[in-house]
């Protein structure tokens, strides 16, 4: 399978990315610059963590108006695959391939810690390999990722099982007190409608490789690759 990452002026992850694709799960990767019209045939278009163009204005509002960003809404808007982790994910909201936004956290302190993750849903094409409610431990590193949406937008994630990731504890409960920015919902990640759209705040990319004693993200994405090969 072929993955496309993007890097933007300020994208930090994209090396991280390609290493535990290329490296760790033997996938075929290619970097796409910021620039750039044409995706390569990629499988599936990465947009990995950072703080693009400094996350000047707010996070991803600069990094939406950038070139790539028109392929890939395209690419999306056909069905192909597009994953958002941390300030993908921002971008993802802010170019309107998903709902809702990331506003400063509650604390409006920037978090850099281990978290815990319940897996909410396991019937999206992001997180098949995981058990319905499985409790994972994956990396957060953010200023600006607690989850807002009006209630309509709120109830309509619910009703359309959209909701993929929420913050909980290590026993599993999902509660004021492990919720670690604010998120509405305790939200930490969400698809699209057509569940081929994906974004999280935490990043399973650093919890793929048993080098980092904690291979908790890698059935990410193994179930991106199963499913994008169905």
């Amino acid at each position: 399978m072929k993955f496309g990452i993007v890097t933007f002026p300020g994208s930090n992850c994209d090396q991280d990315m390609h290493h535990v694709l290329r490296n760790v799960l033997n996938q075929d990767t290619v970097s796409l610059w910021h620039k750039d019209v044409d995706l390569q045939n990629c499988d599936v278009v990465v947009l990995p963590g950072g703080f693009s163009y400094g996350d000047y204005l707010r996070s991803g509002a600069i990094a939406k108006f950038s070139r790539i960003m028109n392929s890939i809404i395209n690419f999306a808007n056909k069905g192909g695959f597009v994953i958002g982790i941390c300030n993908g994910f921002q971008i993802l909201c802010e170019s309107k391939l998903l709902p809702g936004a990331l506003l400063h956290n509650d604390s409006h302190k920037f978090i850099c810690k281990n978290t815990y993750l319940s897996v909410t849903s396991n019937s999206s094409r992001f997180t098949s390999k995981y058990s319905l409610n499985q409790v994972i431990k994956i990396p957060v590193a953010h200023g600006e990722g607690r989850y807002h949406a009006d209630e309509n937008t709120l109830n309509s994630l619910k009703e359309n099982d959209q909701i993929i990731f929420q913050y909980c504890n290590s026993n599993g409960k999902i509660d004021i007190g492990s919720n670690i920015n604010g998120s509405a919902l305790n939200i930490a990640g969400i698809c699209n409608k057509n569940r081929n759209v994906f974004g999280m705040m935490p990043h399973p990319e650093r919890a793929s490789d048993s080098e980092l004693s904690n291979t908790d993200g890698t059935n990410f994405f193994l179930s991106a690759i199963e499913s994008s090969t169905l």
